[in-house]
């Protein structure tokens, strides 16, 4: 890895600081990996690949260990994103109580389908395979967001939310590790 790569990126100071209470936090460098994952991701939009030889520089992991992450889970972005990235569970247990009529009403809502993005760039739906919130499907996943128990009308409030710029708080209090 070269000097300039290994520079090329670092966090802002709000970010830094972030970091340095979760090298605290946790037991080993490496157990920090996903959290730091979401800082950068918080602050680029995605985890461009001078950002994965920092983490990798950082934390003293491998690319290989950072790659597997953002290749496994859904919420980490390799690549610049729609502003809002919909992710709806098609898995069994949200299927069966409804995630296909959200999916058909959000393409009906958004004009696209399924793995494409809104020509303004503002939006993108994709299906996701399972989110851990089988108890209260469908549910739809942004961000670090979770949205349960969808109907069309909960849609409509978020999109018309997310139109507006604000994203809505969701009526749990989960949300994924790594949060503001």
């Amino acid at each position: 890895m070269s000097e300039v790569a290994a520079t090329s990126f670092t966090l802002a100071d709000a970010g830094m600081e972030r970091f340095r209470r979760l090298l605290e936090r946790y037991p080993t460098k490496e157990s920090v990996l996903m959290p730091a994952m979401w800082l950068v991701q918080d602050q680029e939009g995605h985890i461009p690949p001078a950002a994965i030889d920092w983490l990798v520089e950082q934390l003293g992991v491998s690319h290989a260990r950072v790659w597997e992450l953002i290749s496994f889970y859904t919420m980490f972005r390799s690549e610049p994103q729609a502003e809002y990235v919909l992710q709806v569970c098609h898995n069994i247990s949200c299927h069966i109580v409804g995630a296909p009529s959200i999916f058909e009403h959000l393409e009906k809502k958004l004009g696209i389908r399924k793995g494409e993005r809104t020509p303004c760039g503002k939006f993108a739906l994709e299906g996701a395979e399972c989110l851990g919130a089988c108890g209260m499907g469908p549910m739809m996943q942004l961000g670090k967001h979770y949205y349960e128990n969808l109907t069309p009308e909960k849609v409509d409030e978020i999109l018309d939310s997310l139109r507006k710029g604000v994203v809505p708080r969701p009526d749990t209090d989960r949300e994924l590790e790594g949060s503001a």
